[in-house]
């Protein structure tokens, strides 16, 4: 199988480099710094238990050197989407299936938008990897799993095969037959700390020390809950309650971790509030959804929605 991994941040490095390591036919669409690293020095992959391997890996920033594969991992940020799916054009055939790994709910439609529905599949990650340093790439939590799934419910032949081929290259993956609600289910927890992290410079612990606050983390998932009803996602009734309590014992369980969105504020980069918090707001709208605790942090944040803006002093870490 023939894949190219479209975006080589933490999660993209660390599943291409699990699948370069197999030995797998895989090529990094890279760029910048890490693309160069890439080139020169390879990947270096460090998994847990501690382990660390160095490998030779092939890697470009023109999609058309590498012509059509089989699978595409689309993991850019959400902000990238668009401009990403236009861009990965030459690697899409007619059997060509697609991964988005972003961090939404929207990821599948608005990639199908630009290369047909018939190309994506439903994807998300449960756990977490870092990219330390250009092409130094470090599994940050004991499990990173893969969740992907047709959009529409089936187990079909092709998503079978997929799971088997990454299980069987030393992927921690499973096939589910409700993606959709999966997605939203990471989601809801998602749109309770995600954001907040940022917007109160705490790590994600913190947000459950006082009870006020953690008050409106709860909020912020009940508002999600409801706009995932309102879009006729059929979640578990006490979605909202098992994200809070497992977002408060991941919190417990590493006191000092602050959600990525945190580290893109405090380096002035762009934010992925639009896509969280924001689509909380966007789609409540639609579905006649009041969500005034999403809208306050995404208020609150949009201004840094693409990054630093101008004269603004970066916030203290």
């Amino acid at each position: 199988m023939r894949t190219a991994i479209f975006g080589t941040g933490g999660l993209g490095a660390f599943f291409g480099g699990v699948l370069a390591r197999e030995g797998r036919d895989v090529t990094f669409i890279a760029r910048g710094s890490n693309l160069d690293a890439l080139c020169r020095q390879g990947l270096t992959l460090k998994t847990l238990p501690p382990a660390e391997v160095r490998l030779d890996v092939r890697a470009t920033d023109d999609p058309a050197q590498l012509g059509v594969v089989d699978l595409v991992w689309c993991c850019v940020k959400a902000y990238d989407l668009e401009a990403a799916a236009r861009q990965m054009a030459p690697l899409v055939g007619p059997q060509t299936l697609i991964v988005p790994i972003q961090n939404g709910v929207d990821a599948a439609e608005r990639i199908a938008a630009q290369v047909g529905a018939d190309h994506v599949l439903g994807g998300l990650c449960l756990g977490g990897a870092t990219l330390e340093a250009p092409g130094v790439v470090a599994q940050k939590t004991t499990r990173v799993r893969l969740l992907i799934g047709e959009l529409h419910g089936d187990i079909s032949p092709r998503i079978d095969a997929l799971g088997r081929e990454l299980s069987g290259s030393g992927i921690d993956a499973e096939v589910s037959p409700n993606i959709r609600v999966m997605l939203w289910e990471k989601f809801v927890g998602m749109c309770g700390t995600h954001s907040l992290t940022a917007l109160m410079r705490l790590p994600v612990s913190a947000l459950f020390a006082d009870p006020e606050t953690s008050a409106l983390v709860r909020g912020l998932m009940e508002e999600a809950e409801q706009v995932a009803r309102a879009t006729g996602v059929t979640l578990p009734e006490d979605t909202a309650r098992q994200a809070f309590e497992s977002y408060r014992k991941r919190g417990a369980a590493d006191p000092s971790a602050y959600a990525s969105i945190y580290h893109d504020l405090v380096a002035g980069r762009r934010l992925e509030v639009g896509h969280t918090n924001g689509a909380v707001v966007r789609l409540g709208r639609r579905g006649g959804i009041a969500t005034p605790l999403n809208f306050a942090v995404y208020a609150a944040l949009r201004p840094w929605e693409d990054g630093r803006p101008p004269g603004a002093p970066l916030p203290p870490p």
